[in-house]
């Protein structure tokens, strides 16, 4: 079981409960939730992206609207293992 690493006073809207159900698999070690920016581009829904391998795991991209917010992911899964696991929660 994960933890999920809460230091940031702001985050997406309705990303901390889905990093929880995320920070509940046994193969994930932490979750770090990081920058938050603005977008061009616009999402209608909260969707979360696997990005670029890091160290210790894997950065992803939460998006909503018009705003982004870097994740960190640290885990020993693959990409796809992990894609599949965040692919659940993205519905």
């Amino acid at each position: 079981m994960g933890r999920l690493v809460l230091n940031h006073s702001s985050n997406i809207e309705g990303l901390i409960p889905i990093l929880q159900k995320l920070a509940n698999n046994l193969n994930i070690k932490t979750i770090t939730p990081a920058v938050i920016s603005r977008v061009r581009g616009r999402s209608s829904k909260l969707t979360i992206r696997l990005s670029v391998k890091t160290i210790n795991g894997f950065k992803a991209i939460a998006r909503r609207g018009k705003t982004a917010q870097e994740v960190f992911i640290s885990t020993d899964l693959s990409k796809d293992e992990l894609k599949e696991i965040i692919d659940l929660y993205n519905k």
